[in-house]
């Protein structure tokens, strides 16, 4: 057997959680002594025990997360001035996680002690086999590095290959804390909007040629946010070039991988033959199982020394250090949580077929391109005429909440982000709530 006393020696030398991954896995094989709207809220009850993952999920079921310290339910002074509104704006989902998180969360609750952890290897290899089943990318355990968050990590990436002043490309409309982080770093922002025509947004590849000069780093939305294309493969393989012709870092948020719907499949950027080593994937389990508040997600770095200089950089910030809880809930949704995720996806399917029927009977003068991932719908409200404060404050006195299409930058102004990952019935609600904020309003 490994010696535990020069193990134990490397990871005090190394710092908690800064040994590499194959430390982790000679830890792990050290034995250890025993197993260590319309219809009423509803209140849920943590005895879990011995669920069927495979049975048939409940996501009609509404929850009540008020007074549960929700952003999404508690924190609208955020944004709104008032605070009884119907809350479909933050990008989390209004159901409970898998029943095998919950098992997962139950059993380290109920063990009581939440001392310093570090990630077992059963963790790494969970996730490579999460994306060499769901997304067909082989990848080593030893490429993945681990962080708080999906905007921890950009952070990182930016105070690691980056500094003052440097130019970063971003594609406008876009996830709004793109433009905070880079404002917040000193980072020059640099927009390649994306195009809209009839029948969709597209990447300004001929725009990108001419702003990629000079810029230290690229931030890719896949899936984007908020507007919710699935790149295909052509065009992931020519932003690939352009970013290895400039010499250009490549940093893909691919937050929103798992959420892909019906008939569309999701590439991650890295995994195209010729791609480059020059990328950086980030990905998270908070999206796809409804744990953002676990603090949990991890980056593929396939090239060596991009990735010791990552770590490095995470390690110096102290935000290497994982969350026990968050640990549980990620290993067990990447394990056994791939039939309860197909049966969310075919229920946002039927969400957003009811948002495609109402729109057309009810709304015909707000536009909308159905998303082929995430749960965000991008509707456009320009045909209606409305100033933007107009429109914000006909949607206040309607007692819903949606998201500002101005927060994600220019392409933005006129649009309004609608979340549709909750139960039917909340769904129905919001969208009658926006049609009498609309009541009156002439199409052009």
């Amino acid at each position: 057997m490994d010696n535990p006393t020069r193990i134990f020696q490397a990871v005090s030398f190394q710092g908690i959680l800064g040994f590499s991954n194959s430390l982790v896995k000679e830890l792990t094989r050290i034995p250890f002594i025993g197993q260590l709207p319309t219809v009423p809220f509803h209140s849920r009850s943590l005895t879990i025990a011995n669920m069927d993952e495979s049975r048939e999920v409940d996501f009609n079921q509404v929850l009540d997360r008020r007074h549960t310290q929700s952003l999404k339910w508690d924190g609208m002074q955020i944004l709104f001035p008032v605070t009884d509104l119907l809350p479909m704006w933050v990008a989390d989902m209004d159901f409970a996680s898998p029943p095998c998180v919950l098992e997962a969360l139950q059993r380290k609750v109920a063990h009581g002690v939440f001392g310093y952890p570090f990630r077992p290897y059963s963790l790494l290899t969970a996730v490579a086999s999460w994306l060499g089943n769901r997304h067909r990318w082989a990848i080593e355990t030893e490429w993945l590095v681990f962080a708080p968050g999906v905007m921890a990590s950009l952070a990182t990436a930016l105070l690691a290959y980056t500094k003052v002043g440097d130019r970063v490309l971003i594609q406008s409309p876009v996830y709004y804390p793109f433009f905070q982080v880079l404002e917040r770093n000193g980072r020059m922002v640099v927009d390649n909007s994306l195009r809209l025509d009839g029948e969709g947004y597209r990447i300004d590849f001929a725009d990108l040629d001419q702003k990629l000069p000079g810029a230290s780093m690229m931030i890719f939305c896949s899936p984007h946010n908020p507007v919710g294309r699935v790149w295909r493969s052509e065009e992931l393989v020519e932003l690939a070039r352009l970013c290895a012709k400039h010499d250009v870092l490549l940093f893909s948020d691919e937050i929103h991988c798992d959420l892909v719907l019906s008939g569309n499949h999701h590439i991650p950027t890295a995994s195209l033959a010729g791609a480059g080593h020059r990328i950086i994937t980030c990905m998270a389990p908070s999206k796809t199982f409804n744990l953002a508040g676990l603090s949990t997600s991890f980056c593929v770095i396939p090239d060596a020394d991009l990735r010791a200089k990552f770590q490095q950089t995470l390690q110096a910030l102290f935000l290497d250090m994982p969350n026990l809880l968050g640990i549980a809930a990620a290993e067990a949704a990447y394990r056994d949580g791939g039939p309860w995720l197909d049966q969310l996806l075919s229920y946002l399917a039927g969400n957003l077929h009811a948002i495609e029927l109402f729109l057309a009977e009810r709304l015909p003068g707000v536009q909308f391109i159905p998303p082929e991932a995430t749960y965000l719908a991008w509707l456009d409200f320009r045909l209606l005429g409305q100033s933007r404060q107009e429109l914000n404050q006909k949607l206040v006195e309607a007692k819903v909440a949606l998201d500002d299409g101005t927060l994600f930058g220019p392409g933005g102004e006129g649009f309004q982000r609608l979340n549709f990952g909750c139960p039917l019935t909340l769904l129905q609600e919001g969208l009658q709530r926006v049609e009498q904020a609309m009541k009156g309003a002439i199409s052009r």
